[in-house]
This record gives structure tokens, sequence and C-alpha cells, in this order.
């Protein structure tokens, strides 16, 4: 009897338990969030919440967090819950907090003016501190303790108003100065993630379960505050760039659709300025350069893979290519101006900005290439080799098509390197600054025959032609705005095409890419 209800009490007790423990992680969540909106700017640290500052609401929730995050490991530790700590928090964690502790030791020192040597001993004795209440204590003790303080301390601060909106320090020593508006919504995020992950092994009941749902709560708040970037940064070009990319947009007419903006050139007897031959130049430029890289670097990782013998050479060639692929940018524009120009005219042309991009997207086709033809089951190899298949039959029709999907992603992620790359179009390919519309590239209407070797030529692949990014750098950075009206609203219009110009390469790669695999697995 006297079992059977203690039982029940101590469900009772870890259902409430772990109910506050998971609303805890939750509230982290919420601030973590909040946090980095003020990060990015969508709110501001003096807007008023309940009659409240922002920032005095973020010292408030810290505060609670942190007294939250302590009573969890203090009613462990009474086993006033059924918990199964570890007789430690483990070196990982006390080596961490001992960094976060000597960083505060340093930094509160510092911002009470005392000099180099006792900002260190500031650090050096709360460090130790740190590691010993980490280490020493066992996991509940060791795991909340600390992480209560830091958020504690955090919110003591932010609540106080000595740190808050108006507060800034400019750093002795260097040209630069710290704001209020930066430094609040740095330390929300800090002190989120830190009571988050010990409120989260609360949550698992410490141990091995608790570690594991603490490891995840980091990694899903740190995954979750990148997606949010790339999406706040998407959306921001999208905002910006929206008036710029529909100026002049109307619907019928004569034509369907009136899109001056993409069918316009910059000329000056055009009404609304638009991109249509910098954007056709991009096309055509991605196009080439997938047109060289790819069918180059497949035959490469073919070779290197399915005939060459794995040895120094093989070993060579890979950390060639590795070099290669991270090599600047700059460094492709020089060796196109030095190498490609001279050999095309002595001037700079599309076709030197297609091969200039061409080597630059070839080092990633021939790595992934290689891995993805790698990773084909050697089963399939010798199945088709029992059918008495020849090698190059088996490479063609079983090893490339299951490969497709692999080297399909490799040729993705060049494409979104190359598209918006600037220094070598500057180099090889720059042409006019705001083109007028006929001064498109029309490569597919330029081939022509003739009677003498190579018996094909096209004067459109050996001129100068402009580009998305080569003409939104001279737009911002050298200042040029020809005869346009508004020329931030023309630039962000253009940096919004650029983008869109990417994210179509990346979906017909992500199709082709789908499709293929489809076709694999029927």
């Amino acid at each position: 009897m006297s079992r059977a209800t203690r039982s029940a009490l101590v469900r009772d007790d870890r259902t409430l338990y772990e109910a506050a423990a998971g609303a805890a992680v939750g509230l982290s969540g919420v601030a973590f969030a909040a946090g980095l909106a003020a990060l990015l700017g969508v709110v501001a640290i003096d807007d008023p919440v309940a009659g409240l500052e922002l920032s005095v609401v973020f010292g408030a929730t810290l505060l609670a967090l942190g007294l939250a995050v302590v009573g969890f490991g203090v009613a462990s530790r009474l086993e006033y819950v059924d918990a199964a700590p570890q007789p430690s928090a483990g070196l990982v964690a006390a080596a961490a907090f001992t960094g976060i502790w000597f960083a505060v030791g340093a930094v509160v020192s510092g911002a009470a003016g005392l000099g180099i040597g006792a900002r260190f001993g500031a650090g050096a004795v709360l460090g130790g501190i740190a590691f010993a209440a980490t280490a020493l204590p066992r996991e509940d003790i060791g795991s909340t303790v600390p992480a209560g303080a830091v958020a504690g301390l955090c919110g003591l601060f932010l609540v106080t108003g000595v740190v808050g909106p108006g507060w800034e320090r400019a750093l002795a020593g260097y040209n630069a100065t710290l704001f209020g508006d930066t430094v609040v919504p740095a330390v929300v995020l800090f002190a989120s993630l830190v009571s988050g992950w010990s409120a989260a092994k609360a949550y698992g009941g410490f141990g091995a379960r608790g570690r594991n749902v603490g490891a995840y709560v980091l990694i899903y708040l740190v995954v979750c505050s990148i997606l949010a970037v790339l999406v706040g940064l998407v959306a921001f070009v999208t905002v910006k760039g929206l008036p710029g990319l529909f100026n002049g947009f109307g619907v019928g007419g004569a034509a369907l659709i009136s899109w001056p903006f993409l069918t316009n050139g910059a000329g000056l007897l055009a009404d609304v300025a638009g991109v249509f031959p910098a954007l056709v130049g991009t096309v055509w430029l991605v196009i080439g350069a997938v047109l060289f890289a790819v069918p180059t670097g497949v035959g490469a990782a073919v070779f290197l893979s399915e005939y060459a013998e794995q040895g120094r050479f093989t070993g060579a060639v890979e950390v060639a290519t590795n070099g290669l692929w991270s090599t600047p940018s700059i460094v492709f524009g020089l060796f196109g101006a030095a190498f490609l120009i001279p050999r095309f005219g002595n001037q700079k042309s599309l076709i030197a900005g297609m091969l200039t991009l061409g080597f630059m997207l070839l080092p990633l086709v021939l790595i992934t290439s290689r891995e993805a033809i790698l990773a084909v089951p050697d089963e399939y190899r010798d199945a088709s080799a029992a059918l008495g298949v020849s090698k190059w039959q088996t490479i063609r029709s079983v090893v490339l098509p299951a490969a497709i999907p692999g080297i399909t992603t490799g040729v993705i992620l060049g494409v979104g390197r190359i598209a918006g790359e600037t220094a070598p179009i500057l180099l090889t390919m720059g042409g006019g600054v705001l083109p007028a519309k006929s001064a498109a590239p029309d490569v597919l209407g330029g081939f022509q025959l003739s009677g003498s070797p190579p018996f094909v030529s096209n004067p459109a692949l050996l001129e100068a032609t402009s580009a998305l990014p080569y003409q939104l750098y001279a737009l911002i950075t050298a200042g040029l705005s020809g005869n346009i009206q508004s020329p931030q609203e023309y630039a962000w219009g253009l940096a919004l095409t650029l983008l869109l110009v990417v994210l179509v390469f990346y979906a017909i790669g992500i199709a082709t890419r789908y499709y293929f695999r489809r076709k694999l697995h029927q």
C-alpha cells in the first residue's frame, strides 16, 4: 500500500517537474527568438511591452530562467524528484563554464576600469570557481547552478539598466564602440541558450537521457537561428527590391505582360531603366560555365574512379582539386585576364568569362562527381560484368545513372557560387556598366558558317557584355547611375533579380536531381 502510494506521488512529482522544466525550455526558446529578432532589427530593445521596455522584459525573463534552472538542480539534489544524475557534469561542461565565467570576470573588471592584470586575475578566479562548481558536485548541481548564475547575472544587468537602450562603450585601444542595441540581444541569445540547455537536461532527468535532450535543444536553437538569418536575409532583399523590380509592371495592352525592368536596358531612350542585357549575360555566363565544367569534371571523375590506379597520382589530383576549390575568385579572374584574354583577341569577352567561371566550377564538379561514383555499390558493377557487359557500357548504363543525383548536387552548389561572382567578371568580361537593350548578347543568333577553320564563328561570344553582379557593383561601389531616376531602388531591384536568377538555377538543378533519383528507384 505504502509502495503504491509512494510510486504515485513520485510519478505526480515527476510529471510536475517535467512540466516546469519543459516550460523553462519553451521560455528560453521564446527569449532566444525574441533576442534574434532584436538583433536583426525586427524589434527594438526600447519597444514597450506591458508598459516596460523590451530590454527590461528580457532581463526579467532571464532572471526567472536562472532561478528556475537552479531550482531544478536543487530539487533533484534533495531527491524531491526521481532523476538519474551522473556523479559529475563532466570535463566538457566544466571547461565551457570556466571559459564563460573567465570572460564574465574579465569583462566586468574591465568595465570597472581595472588594468590588464586585474582583469586576468578576476577572470581566473571566477573561472576556477566555475570549474569547481561544475566538475566537483553531482551532475544536477554542476549543470544547473553555473548556468542559472549566468542567466541570473545577465538578467540583473538588464533589469537594473546597467546595459540597455542608449548604452554604449568605446573599446580602449580599438577603433570600435559597443552599443546596447547589439549587446542586449547578444546577451539574451547567449543566456537563453545556456539556460535552455540546462533546463533541457533537467527535463530529461539528467544522466544520458538528459544530456541527449540538452544536446538536441542546443542543436535545434542554433539551426533555427541559422534558418532565421537566411530567411531574414532573403526577406530583407525581397522587401527592398520589390519596388524596383515591379517599376512600370502592367498587365494587358499590346503585350500580355509589360515588365520593363526585366525587358528594358538602361539606355537613355528607355522610359523605365531595366536589366535585360545584364540578365541575359548572367544566364549565358552560367550556361557556358556549366557546359564547360560538367562534361570535363564528370569525365575526369570517371577516369580517376574507374580507370586510374589509386596511388600518388590520384592523391595529388585530389589535393589539387581541393586547393583549387578554396582558391579566391580574384585569382581565377587574374588567370583569365592573363591567359584567356590574349587568346581571344586581347580584349574582354563573354567566352573568356564563361571559361573563367567554368574553371572555378570544375573542381567542385570533379570532387562531387568522384565521390558520387565511388558511392555506387560494387555489386552493381559485378552484376553488370557477370552479364558480359563491357566496362564502358557498365559505366555509361549503370554507374553514371546511379551517380547523377550526387553529381547534380555538386553542380547546384557550384552554380550558386559562380552566378554571383564579381571579381572574375570585372577582369575578363565586364562591358558597359548601364548598357542599352541592344547590347544584350545574341548567342543563339550569332553563329556563322565560314569556309575556313574553325568553320563556325560567333562574334557575340567575343564581345564584352554586362552581368548582374558587375552592374550591381558599378551602381553601389563605383556610384554610377546614368539616367536612372532612383539608383538605390534600381540597385535593390537588381539585387533581387540576381537572387531570383540563382534560385531559378537551384530549382532547375533540384528538379533534375529529383527526376533522376525517381528514375533510379523505379
